[in-house]
């Protein structure tokens, strides 16, 4: 069966998203937490009814089959998932529309796509499937000297080439959305166990050009790990790494494009090292009488080595409001699992290594621990989380996140910095209280990945504004606290700002001789990263 198309607005696909009483629900929490009665409701437009500028560019007859300029998909690749793109959307502002959008089915195919934009002088921007939060899929010209901009959907890319069972790795187009991916490796008894929360609607070159953060909270946490070699076409021509385990050879070619953000090339297949599927699993839920508590058993566990599958901790605001417990305690949720052998031994040494911080371990006797009780509801309610922002903008309420990661040493004074400004901000940008939650997504034997949960009632008319001001103070925060400005959320158009301070000056000096070896009219994704340069 065709899958739904996906939505111009909200996330997921057309005819996804909460039931009324999902909706209910969420609006009566926030209803409580604010102590209104009601909030007005702004709907965003019908897509029929959205306006778009007539097209800068006229698609060549060469690439008609699969390049196209029609109202419907240039919506749709004008806006990821960022707050501001939201509120954009709402407002029927699609003034950034691409020009084309193009959906090369083969390598061949967007090596064309490259030499007419750059023949074209039009802006080319890299399109997983918009599931980013931080603004890295925007077109807009923004007064640059391009005289167009094309989206490049890379969603017909999306096939499992080769299988090698022998080395445990596979060659995948960079198109492929997550289901499609574990679907096509599931016959030969493999996985990659790649899962960020937007795994649905994500795609593999998108998980790698962001250095997405997936399923495992420790050891294998980001995509990075998982990359043998890739495939980059650039406007210079191809580049392609070789296949190692490892290597002592200089530094590593794949780096450069792990988390380049479409700025020096479109990733179009990669070799991913893969995992036997599951058979041994084990966990559950442990209450804590506070945060801190449980974030010093998250150092004990992982320190001794044992490198849960899954290891999040959150706050008892946090946990109440994902409807995990009752706001008393702070709640970690902590899986182990292998391919190879059973994991009981490793989980009950990470009982005793929490038990000495308090940890109690919540409904030991439930067969299936890891799915079920406290930490199968905060399962449920982080599978449904993305929906709610839909519903909440149209209200006026502000959600987004500052997320980030700090050695143990520092972890608690940024904890509290980033919650004392954020808050502050909060009342000053809306003249009333919000609410700043944490929990930890991934845990280091050095540190962890701490990630605060921004609410706020806003105002129609003024939430780019009010947000800006929340945003950046947490964002500020976290910059002099010493941690990084996002451990897996990219950087984009959001993060630049604190990305500019976070890196060294040399480094964005070489970065920018790289950006004009490989793409030396500038036309790819101008301002992420760096700024853009004149064209030569």
């Amino acid at each position: 069966m065709t899958e739904a198309p996906l939505k111009h607005f909200g996330w997921g696909r057309v005819g996804e998203g909460l039931s009324e009483a999902e909706e209910k629900s969420l609006l009566d929490r926030y209803r409580r937490l604010f102590g209104v009665a009601d909030f007005p409701q702004v709907k965003p437009p019908p897509l029929a009814e959205i306006r778009v500028r007539p097209p800068r560019l006229s698609v060549p007859a060469a690439l008609r089959s699969y390049a196209r300029d029609d109202h419907d998909d240039r919506v749709a690749h004008t806006y990821g998932k960022a707050f501001p793109e939201y509120v954009r959307g709402l407002l029927g502002d699609y003034e950034g529309a691409p020009d084309v959008v193009a959906y090369p089915r083969s390598e061949a195919e967007v090596a064309a796509v490259i030499a007419w934009a750059g023949d074209a002088g039009a802006l080319l921007a890299p399109f997983g499937a918009g599931s980013g939060v931080v603004g890295g899929a925007d077109c807009s010209l923004d007064g640059g000297p391009y005289k167009g901009a094309i989206s490049l959907d890379l969603s017909r890319l999306g096939r499992v080439l080769e299988v090698d069972h022998t080395s445990r790795t596979a060659r995948i187009e960079a198109g492929i959305f997550g289901p499609a991916l574990e679907a096509q490796l599931k016959p030969h008894g493999l996985t990659l166990r790649h899962f960020p929360q937007s795994f649905p609607y994500s795609t593999l070159g998108g998980w790698i050009a962001t250095r997405s953060g997936g399923h495992f909270a420790t050891l294998y946490t980001h995509i990075d790990d998982l990359v043998e070699s890739l495939r980059v076409l650039t406007p210079m021509g191809a580049i392609e790494t070789r296949r190692l385990p490892g290597s002592g050879a200089g530094p590593a070619p794949d780096r450069l494009f792990i988390g380049s953000e479409g700025i020096l090339g479109v990733i179009t297949e990669a070799h991913m090292r893969l995992q036997e599927r599951p058979r041994f699993r084990a966990g559950g839920a442990l209450s804590f009488p506070d945060f801190f508590a449980a974030a010093r058993g998250v150092r004990a566990l992982t320190q001794a080595g044992l490198f849960p599958s899954n290891c999040r901790i959150l706050d008892p605001q946090e946990t109440q409001n994902n409807g995990a417990g009752d706001g008393r305690s702070a709640l970690m949720v902590l899986a182990f699992e292998s391919g190879d052998h059973p994991v009981e031994a490793a989980f009950a040494r990470a009982l005793e290594c929490c038990a000495e911080e308090g940890g109690r371990q919540e409904a030991p006797e439930l067969a299936d621990a890891h799915r079920e009780g406290a930490a199968g509801r905060w399962r449920e309610a982080f599978i449904r989380m993305p929906y709610n922002r839909e519903r909440l903008i149209e209200r006026g309420i502000i959600t987004d996140t500052v997320e980030t990661a700090i050695t143990w040493d520092r972890f608690e004074a940024l904890h509290d910095a980033v919650k004392k400004a954020t808050l502050a901000a909060i009342r000053e940008a809306t003249g009333r209280e919000g609410q700043v939650t944490c929990r930890f997504t991934h845990a280091y034997p050095d540190g962890p990945a701490p990630y605060f949960s921004i609410h706020a009632q806003g105002a129609h008319g003024r939430l780019i504004e009010q947000w800006r001001q929340i945003k950046c103070a947490g964002s500020e925060a976290i910059i002099a606290s010493g941690g990084t400005i996002t451990h897996h959320h990219a950087v984009g158009r959001d993060h630049r700002p604190w990305y500019d301070k976070e890196r060294p000056e040399l480094f964005a000096a070489a970065l920018k001789a790289a950006k004009r070896a490989l793409d030396p009219q500038g036309i790819l994704n101008p301002g992420v990263l760096i700024d853009p340069e004149p064209a030569r």
